[in-house]
């Protein structure tokens, strides 16, 4: 149950940080870092951890 719980906020946290537009419409470069290492996090935890593929 954890599991799915840490990758139901990673995916939030990914979603955010991917598609987040400042005032002016441009990208920020942290939030494209972070929510790229947090996408990274949630298929690594749903792929190993929870589907099982190794």
């Amino acid at each position: 149950m954890l599991d799915w719980v840490f990758v139901l906020i990673t995916a939030a946290i990914a979603y955010h940080g991917l598609t987040y537009r400042d005032d002016s419409g441009e990208t920020e470069i942290g939030h494209l870092l972070f929510g790229s290492i947090a996408l990274l996090f949630c298929i690594r935890v749903l792929m190993v951890d929870i589907i099982g593929v190794v």
